[in-house]
């Protein structure tokens, strides 16, 4: 009998692209289970959970009526969700909101350069300073939220009943139990 046959069977009984296939699923399974890697995520390991505050300036946020968007939710003491690196954190609480007041910069006649508020009446850009508290696992790295790091200068994007936008951290502060 001869070890293989005219159509590509092992002792005629067993095809070899068959037998190769079923031998790297066996093997995919044995290294599933043998050697799993590492489980949990990164921040959760030698980590304690602590208050933080996360300062974020939103800039240009262009809408018409401001009020609609407080009397949705998005005030001091509500909540909002947020998006850290297209990663869902889930709700966090406000904690102040405050709005800049927009401003121009006019040179003066002695080559100095005052800012003054912005004249313009159809001006529908606004910026603020929110600050946001919650809890957060500190690691060796920083403090990590969900499962995202937060640094300063990091996008936030803060999701609501009828508003969607981006902010970006300028300050963090960690509060010790």
């Amino acid at each position: 009998m001869a070890l293989l046959d005219s159509k590509g069977r092992l002792f005629g009984k067993i095809n070899l692209l068959d037998f190769g296939a079923a031998l790297v699923i066996l093997l995919v399974i044995f290294g599933i289970f043998v050697f799993p890697g590492t489980s949990g995520s990164v921040a959760q390991i030698n980590s304690k959970t602590v208050p933080i505050e996360v300062d974020l300036v939103v800039r240009g946020l262009n809408l018409r009526d401001p009020q609609q968007l407080y009397e949705k939710g998005f005030k001091k003491g509500g909540k909002t969700n947020i998006i850290i690196r297209n990663q869902p954190y889930g709700q966090i609480g406000i904690k102040s909101i405050q709005e800049i007041p927009r401003t121009v910069s006019v040179p003066q006649p002695d080559g100095s350069v005052k800012e003054l508020p912005d004249p313009r009446a159809n001006n529908f850009s606004r910026d603020m300073l929110l600050t946001l508290e919650g809890k957060a696992n500190i690691t060796e790295n920083g403090p990590v939220l969900g499962n995202s790091k937060v640094k300063i200068g990091m996008p936030f994007e803060l999701e609501g009943f009828n508003y969607n936008f981006n902010a970006t951290v300028i300050d963090l502060r960690l509060k010790d139990k």
